[in-house]
């Protein structure tokens, strides 16, 4: 089935801009046919009523006046019938042809005119119906993911999020309208805005997200969004990329939970990769969410409490404990704990 979009008009208290500025920002995919394939059943519709009539008044073309009703005659009056009352130059003649008249084409006259009053009626009553679903939406929304950019860090982090199980919806907000097809032909909401301006992130429900990626390409707009982000909602986990390591520590004090350093991180992988490839391949690898090992987190099961790290199940990498990491070590507090985290290494193949 396809998928068709919403657009939303936000409420008077999401933004100050008029109306009319507002249309199609906000694109809500439906599991709904597209409107060309209802047009298309409706037609369909249409012309099965109108063969039905055409061969009911065929089978009787002895019964409207002296002459015999050719096939021609019969599709003619059958159409006339049915779109208007008739021109009266061919009329039921008989009363079984009346009868006819009265038994089957006057329920045929019917529902052909509710199919053209429903289309009409489905065409006029579209705007509003597509308005109320995305008012009902973003009152609904919460906890769900906000990806502020979609390039090529975005589209990444979805597909990551998306392979790792998170709940609830994700909502893209972008301006550039190849960014929001690929988007949306993901099957994502989206919103058509500045990821700086804090109008557009109300739009997004940012407020009642449960996590936030911050993935624009430029440094001064990462640490501008996530300043808006974060005066939205103190709840929110905020991850942010950066292209270079000095706007790390500004995005931490713009409010960004988590750093990731694409040039630094890049860099660092290529000095690895001289010495020893193998060991970027198996980072690649992690990274990449369809197949392979991957880095996952989970808390400590009740099972596992007090048992040595190294003696569980999974491959335990780091701990994560009263909100420090810290990497499992030999001695006797190796053992897991009520509360505490593990990243691990999780087997997809």
């Amino acid at each position: 089935m396809g998928s068709r979009f919403v657009r939303f008009r936000p409420r008077r208290q999401l933004t100050e801009r008029p109306f009319f500025a507002l249309v199609g920002v906000v694109h809500i995919p439906e599991d709904r046919p597209r409107p060309s394939i209802v047009i298309g059943r409706r037609i369909g519709y249409a012309i099965a009523i109108l063969l039905v009539a055409t061969t009911v008044v065929y089978l009787d073309r002895d019964g409207y006046g002296d002459d015999e009703l050719s096939l021609v005659d019969a599709l003619y009056y059958s159409a006339s019938s049915l779109a208007t009352t008739g021109y009266g130059d061919i009329a039921p003649a008989t009363p079984a042809a009346r009868l006819v008249e009265v038994v089957v084409m006057t329920p045929l006259r019917l529902a052909f005119l509710l199919l053209l009053v429903g289309t009409t009626l489905a065409a006029l009553t579209e705007r509003s119906r597509r308005d109320h679903e995305a008012t009902e939406w973003h009152e609904a929304v919460s906890g769900h993911t906000v990806v502020l950019g979609f390039g090529t860090k975005g589209t990444a982090a979805v597909s990551a999020i998306a392979s790792s199980g998170f709940p609830g919806e994700i909502v893209v907000v972008d301006r550039d309208e190849d960014a929001l097809a690929r988007a949306r032909l993901r099957g994502l909401v989206t919103v058509d805005g500045d990821v700086t301006d804090l109008r557009s992130l109300r739009v997004a429900a940012a407020d009642r997200a449960g996590r936030i990626v911050v993935s624009v390409g430029d440094d001064r707009t990462a640490v501008l969004a996530t300043l808006t982000a974060r005066s939205l909602t103190a709840g929110a986990e905020i991850v942010a990329a950066a292209r270079e390591a000095p706007t790390r520590a500004m995005l931490r004090r713009a409010g960004a939970d988590a750093v990731v350093t694409s040039a630094e991180t890049t860099g660092r992988l290529l000095g690895v990769a001289t010495r020893s490839p193998s060991v970027v391949t198996v980072v690649d690898d992690m990274l990449t969410p369809e197949t392979g090992y991957r880095l996952a987190e989970r808390s400590v099961r009740s099972s596992e409490t007090g048992r040595q790290l190294r003696g569980l199940e999974d491959i335990v990498v780091s701990l994560v404990r009263d909100g420090a990491l810290r990497a499992p070590s030999p001695d006797a507090d190796d053992t897991a704990r009520a509360g505490d985290r593990i990243l691990y290494l999780e087997n997809r193949a």
